[in-house]
């Protein structure tokens, strides 16, 4: 008996040989991620932030961007990386849940209601705490979590981070931006007394550090939501006067900040748009923010668990570029946050999994806010909940090594009226299209993103078949997730309804 049993043990482990010679690299890799110290994370959110604001996409940025540079060398940079959302609370909430907005009616900022022709959609504007948020879902598994920045989830109390799964929570609240402005005094409840003129990126930063000197011996997920570079547009007077002169030579070449309205708006809807990053202002915001970044990444390294920590950055929608100051150019993108075009919702997408992905590593593949969720737990090697992150795809088959994963299409739903001038409309991308339809009167608009990037060419007549299929796609999305529409402004004004 003892014989046969050793013969069995042999075979097994023999044929258990054979079996991970067939296996690709990629998930041999994964499987040896998984038998490692528990995976940390370090989450970067940072707000209105453009794709074209980080030198990993742009050669020719005006503004510095040296750590979240390196943080793309060293990782996987998704150059197709979008928002669920071309506003700020809808993203956020994809990003907790794991779900499209529109399933929860959370489609405009909290509490956005403006009006245009028509009244906006139905809005509720709060994530409900029957969600089993991402940071819950750690907690389920022995993680530390906390929480620092911009909330926006939730005028109440009772929905701040602390009530949903994190442990702690540093000036996270009802209110979208800095109510006290970047300097102390900050006129936060949820952040303490700090000495006056002090500088809320670096504040945040400093509490940072000090979570993960505590955290460090924990499985844990540092989820740091920047203000920045959000308005009001404030910053250090060091880095201003570096910009003012950076400014000053392009403005000598006498180069144009804005250009005609006719140029990028279509003229029914204009808007000026910033055609130069230039501003002086926005550059220290963005380079200020871009330094503590810098310092969490250092201190991964000083405390020794940079090796077993993730580290992801996006931002929540586009960079703002068609009012308030039009502080940044998102060109070649079209639009900003609150259009649908590819300025308001292509973002700085980064996911450094070390000994994993591939440093300087790029997919092209398109991805979206949704798929944080199952994929934190996968890189995690937890279980997912597919019944909680219904709309998101784990990224791991890209982070090792594949170049697809199983979706045909992603979407967007904005119904409401954007203080930035953008029209109520949905969206899909499927492969190299995008199909955007406009909710006012059902015109639909279709680009070739993949190799006409600025959406200038509109499609739609020359491939009615595409348009149709892709339409008949996004309008049975709607169904699925219960999308609300544009409601009625006055006795005859009614707006389109999606077949």
């Amino acid at each position: 008996m003892r014989e046969i049993k050793g013969r069995r043990e042999f075979l097994k482990t023999l044929l258990g040989g054979a079996a991970a010679a067939l296996l690709p690299a990629c998930a041999i890799q994964r499987a040896a991620a998984r038998h490692r110290k528990p995976l940390n994370f370090v989450f970067f959110l940072i707000d209105d932030f453009g794709w074209m604001d980080i030198g990993a996409n742009n050669s020719h940025c005006f503004y510095d961007t040296p750590n979240i540079d390196r943080l793309a060398r060293s990782g996987m940079n998704f150059t197709n990386g979008y928002a669920a959302n071309p506003v700020c609370s809808p993203t956020r909430f994809s990003i907790m849940t794991g779900k499209y907005p529109s399933r929860f009616d959370a489609t405009n900022w909290f509490s956005g209601k403006r009006s245009g022709r028509f009244n906006g959609a139905p809005l509720n504007d709060w994530m409900p705490l029957t969600e089993v948020t991402l940071a819950e879902a750690l907690k389920e598994h022995g993680y530390k979590t906390a929480f620092l920045g911009k909330w926006h989830l939730g005028s109440e109390e009772k929905y701040w981070p602390e009530n949903q799964g994190f442990d702690a929570n540093i000036g996270g609240w009802a209110v979208g931006s800095p109510r006290g402005g970047y300097f102390a005094p900050f006129d936060n409840p949820r952040l303490g007394d700090y000495p006056k003129g002090s500088h809320l990126p670096k504040v945040l930063t400093d509490e940072s550090l000090g979570l993960l000197d505590e955290y460090r011996d924990n499985p844990f997920l540092l989820y740091l939501a920047f203000y920045s570079v959000h308005t009001p547009l404030q910053g250090r007077d060091d880095l201003i006067a570096k910009y003012q002169a950076r400014r000053q030579e392009i403005l000598d070449a006498e180069e144009r900040e804005f250009g005609p309205e006719e140029q990028v708006w279509p003229v029914d809807r204009p808007r000026q748009v910033r055609l130069r990053q230039c501003h002086a202002v926005y550059g220290a915001m963005v380079e200020a923010m871009d330094e503590q970044i810098g310092r969490v990444l250092d201190k991964l390294e000083q405390l020794g668990i940079a090796d077993n920590t993730a580290v992801i950055l996006m931002s929540d929608n586009g960079g703002l570029s068609t009012s308030e100051g039009s502080p940044t150019s998102n060109l070649p993108l079209r639009g900003g946050k609150g259009w649908l075009y590819e300025g308001g919702i292509r973002e700085p997408f980064l996911i450094r999994w070390p000994g994993v992905t591939k440093p300087s590593s790029q997919s092209d593949v398109p991805v979206i806010s949704t798929d944080f969720y199952p994929t934190i737990l996968d890189m995690a090697g937890l279980p997912l909940k597919h019944n909680q992150h219904l709309d998101g795809v784990s990224l791991v088959p890209l982070l090792t090594g594949s170049t697809s994963i199983e979706r045909d299409a992603i979407y967007w739903h904005y119904p409401h009226y954007a203080n930035q001038g953008g029209f109520p409309g949905g969206a899909i991308r499927m492969g190299d299209f995008k199909l955007i339809e406009r909710f006012e009167d059902g015109r639909v608009h279709l680009y070739d993103v993949q190799n006409d990037i600025g959406e200038r060419e509109d499609l739609a007549d020359k491939y009615p078949e595409r348009v149709e299929q892709m339409r008949s796609k996004l309008h049975a999305w709607y169904i699925e997730v219960d999308a609300k529409f544009l409601q009625p402004k006055g006795d005859n004004q009614h707006p389109w309804r999606p077949e």
